[in-house]
C-alpha cells in the first residue's frame, strides 16, 4: 500500500511539472503559434496574367517592406489586402485574381518578417505596418481614402479592423477572422492560462469605431477559426453590415464557394457605389 500511495505522489509530481513545463513553453514560444511565414516569393501576378508593380517601402523605424500593386484598367476602387498569419503574399494570388477581375485595383504587401519584407512580425509592428502601407499608398498613388475597401483575411482580418478603426474608407470586408486571440487560444489550448496569453488582437474591440459599410464573409467549415467567431465578429459589428456564409476549409473555402463568394463580392461592390 505504502508503495502505491509513493507512485501516486510521483505520478502526481510528474503531471504537475510536466503541466508547468507545456505552459513555460506555451508562453515563451507564443510568437511561434501566431506567425508561420514564408521567405520564398517564387511566383508573382504576372504567373497568372496580371500587370504589376512590386515595391519596396520603409516603415517608421526604417525596415524595408515588399508589396505588389496590380492596377486594372478604369478601375474606380482600390482593394488594400492585409493578409493572414502563413506564407507570404505569393500565396495569394487566387484572391488578388478573383478581385482584379472585379474592376478593382489591389495592393498587398508583407508584414514584416514575412516574404522579402525585412525584421519580425509581433502585434505592434503588424499594426504600425498596415498603416505605414496605407500611407504609402495614399501618397504614391494618389488615391483617397474613400476610393479604398481594406480586405482582411483570417489574422488579416483583426489588422484590418484596427487600421479600419482609425481611417474612413469606402468599405471593410473581414473573411474568416476571430473575435479575440484570448477567446481563439481558450479554445484551442483550454488549459493554458488566459492572463499569460500577451497578444491581444482585439477585433470586436476595434469593430465599435466602423461606422461605414462591412462585409464579413465565413466559413460554417472553418477547421481552424470555427464559425461561431465570424457570428461574433457580426454580431458586435455596426450597421450597415453584411454577411455570407461560405463553405469549405479556412484556407480555401472562398475558392470551393466561389458561386456564392464572387456573388456576394459583387453585390456588396454594387450596394457601396
Amino acid at each position: 500500500m505504502q508503495n502505491f500511495t509513493q507512485l501516486l505522489k510521483i505520478s502526481f509530481f510528474v503531471l504537475v511539472g510536466g503541466y508547468i513545463v507545456l505552459i513555460a513553453l506555451i508562453y515563451i514560444f507564443q510568437s511561434k503559434l501566431i506567425y508561420f511565414p514564408s521567405k520564398n516569393v517564387d511566383i508573382n501576378p504576372k504567373t497568372i496574367g496580371l500587370e504589376y508593380e512590386s515595391i519596396m517601402f520603409e516603415s517608421n523605424d526604417k525596415t524595408k517592406l515588399h508589396a505588389w500593386y496590380i492596377p486594372k484598367k478604369d478601375a474606380k476602387i482600390t482593394l488594400f489586402f492585409l493578409h493572414g498569419n502563413g506564407g507570404n503574399i505569393s500565396h495569394r494570388l487566387d484572391s488578388i485574381k478573383f478581385f482584379n477581375s472585379l474592376g478593382m485595383n489591389v495592393f498587398i504587401f508583407d508584414y514584416r518578417g514575412y516574404g522579402n519584407s525585412e525584421g519580425n512580425a509581433n502585434e505592434k509592428n503588424t499594426y504600425d505596418d498596415a498603416k505605414t502601407a496605407w500611407r504609402y499608398l495614399l501618397k504614391n498613388k494618389n488615391i483617397k481614402d474613400k476610393d479604398i475597401i481594406l480586405f482582411g483575411r483570417s489574422l488579416g482580418g483583426t489588422i484590418a479592423a484596427k487600421l479600419g478603426s482609425e481611417l474612413k474608407p469606402k468599405a471593410i470586408i473581414l473573411e474568416s477572422t476571430f473575435s479575440t486571440t484570448k477567446e481563439l487560444a481558450s479554445d484551442m489550448f483550454p488549459f493554458f492560462p488566459k492572463f499569460l496569453i500577451h497578444f491581444k488582437y482585439e477585433t470586436t474591440k476595434y469593430l465599435k469605431n466602423i461606422n461605414y459599410p462591412i462585409l464579413i464573409v465565413h466559413s460554417e467549415d472553418d477547421n481552424i477559426i470555427p464559425f461561431k467567431y465570424g457570428e461574433a465578429v457580426f454580431k458586435n459589428a455596426n450597421e450597415p453590415k453584411t454577411f455570407v456564409k461560405i463553405r469549405g476549409d479556412h484556407n480555401y473555402g472562398f475558392i470551393k464557394s466561389k458561386h456564392i463568394y464572387i456573388p456576394a463580392l459583387k453585390k456588396f461592390l454594387q450596394e457601396i457605389s
